[in-house]
């Protein structure tokens, strides 16, 4: 079973003019028959990925890469930086050549033509999101929220959740037009980070050699490359920002554009803050805290109002929670319209034009598993899920070079995806068994639900073809 405007084989005549009928649907900017409205322009797609990369790690991750490297928090961020620039060259070319909401998954239908796969990857998307957004939810009730008021941690979470759901249903241009004052916000709060470490290192404070030791007992390599993968989840915006292709105005030439520059600017910031962090604290102090950068803004002394810094970091950290659940819930639809969910998951509000019933489920799923599992846990067990997309993704653009569209798109060589492939592998093996574990749990929840649909669909389809045959007999 095809997605909607697939259902000819990839690469033929009718199938490619096909293509160049959505595409010129596409860079219309109008909304489609049932379809998502286009309200995306390149700011706000710009805005979109900074805000969810700058939001989604740097505020409560810094900690935990201290814990492999010591003070060389910069490595990590580095070989995150070349993975992500590598797996965004292959969404750039897909994105642009297929501009429609679902992601990987339907890039995977459409190389392989199997519908379990396409399911799969799109499960595992859905599922990164959810487990993101927990970890998020988690990370806002966490040391930057007690540093305001003392409230209970697990209500604070829920609460959070229901807020920015409430957001996500009222529309994507409301969701995006938050995002846009949340980035300016998150990015302010860095560049304080940045401004007073820099403030108390020209005073006199501070060690700037702690940027080249690394933590005691720890292979230099083997840490870097374990940090990596904690580092990597701090780029993932790019892949929030696929799934809302259906939703971009003229896409070909907007989300290269926004793609590229928002992960170059995102990783600007984020080595300035690793300095920063590094020469501040000793990675030991920022490996014991959930709100480091507030530890590291408080060690300056320079007066910056713990209750100012911490407001902001919540923001941050609500924005990048927001634009995962979005990106969830888009996957969702996606899925339910290529018939591989219920069609209970493609239904949208009249007005607003929001997938609502994906957008009650990931909420849901998100509060339940806010329950679960620590933030580095739910951060790595993310990274795991999205490596594995982004190694189908990465095949599939292989598969798909021999498909052509009839309109302009981005294009990579071949070798790219390849070595996206190759440095996938390797931060799978730095994933420790109890992630592997999670992420197996995935797979056979997702398969579970693909039979289940399966199951119901073929249900469906028996009761149409019975209906249908008797209604001539009756009218004998």
């Amino acid at each position: 079973m095809g997605w909607p405007d697939d259902r000819l084989p990839a690469g033929s005549a009718t199938s490619s003019s096909a293509s160049a009928s959505n595409a010129s649907v596409d860079e219309s900017g109008s909304t489609s028959p049932g379809g998502l409205k286009k309200v995306i322009t390149g700011p706000l797609l710009f805005a979109f990925i900074v805000g969810d990369t700058l939001g989604a790690g740097i505020y409560t991750l810094v900690g935990t890469m201290a814990t492999d490297v010591g003070g060389v928090i910069w490595l990590p961020l580095l070989i995150a930086l070349v993975v992500a620039l590598l797996t965004a060259g292959t969404y750039a070319e897909l994105i642009t050549k297929y501009p429609h909401a679902g992601g990987a998954a339907r890039y995977a239908e459409r190389a392989f033509g199997k519908p379990y796969v396409a399911f799969l990857v799109g499960f595992l998307m859905l599922s990164s999101g959810i487990t993101t957004a927990a970890a998020l939810a988690n990370a806002f009730s966490g040391d930057y929220f007690t540093a305001l008021v003392d409230v209970n941690p697990q209500l604070v979470a829920i609460v959070f959740i229901v807020i920015l759901t409430a957001v996500n249903l009222r529309g994507v241009r409301e969701s995006l037009t938050a995002n846009l004052v949340a980035s300016v916000i998150e990015v302010s709060g860095l560049v304080i980070v940045i401004t007073v470490a820099s403030i108390f290192f020209f005073g006199g404070g501070g060690d700037a050699g702690r940027l080249t030791q690394f933590a005691e007992g720890v292979p230099p390599v083997q840490g870097a490359f374990a940090a990596s993968v904690v580092a990597f989840f701090s780029f993932l915006g790019f892949e929030a920002a696929a799934n809302m292709a259906e939703e971009v105005r003229r896409p070909a030439k907007v989300y290269p554009r926004a793609l590229f520059g928002a992960l170059i600017t995102a990783a600007v910031v984020y080595l300035g803050i690793a300095v920063a962090a590094a020469i501040v604290l000793p990675p030991e102090e920022l490996a014991s805290s959930s709100g480091p950068l507030l530890d590291v803004v408080n060690a300056t002394g320079v007066g910056v109002p713990p209750w100012l810094f911490s407001m902001i970091a919540l923001v941050a950290i609500a924005n990048g929670a927001l634009l995962f659940m979005v990106m969830a819930s888009r996957v969702g639809f996606g899925l339910a319209e290529a018939g591989l969910l219920p069609r209970a998951f493609g239904r949208v509000l009249p007005n607003r034009r929001t997938p609502w019933v994906s957008i009650l489920v990931v909420a849901g799923a998100t509060i339940a598993l806010s329950f679960v599992g620590d933030i580095s846990t739910l951060a790595e067990t993310t990274v795991l899920l999205l490596l594995l997309v982004f190694i189908s993704a990465n095949v599939s653009v292989l598969v798909l070079k021999k498909d052509e569209v009839d309109h302009d798109h981005f294009t990579i060589p071949r070798v790219v995806p390849v070595l996206a492939i190759i440095t996938s592998i390797v931060l799978l093996f730095q994933q420790s068994g109890a992630v592997w574990l999670g992420a197996l749990g995935y797979v056979v929840v997702g398969s579970l639900l693909f039979l289940a649909a399966r199951i119901a669909r073929n249900r469906e389809q028996r009761s149409a073809t019975a209906d249908s045959s008797t209604g001539p007999r009756e009218d004998v």
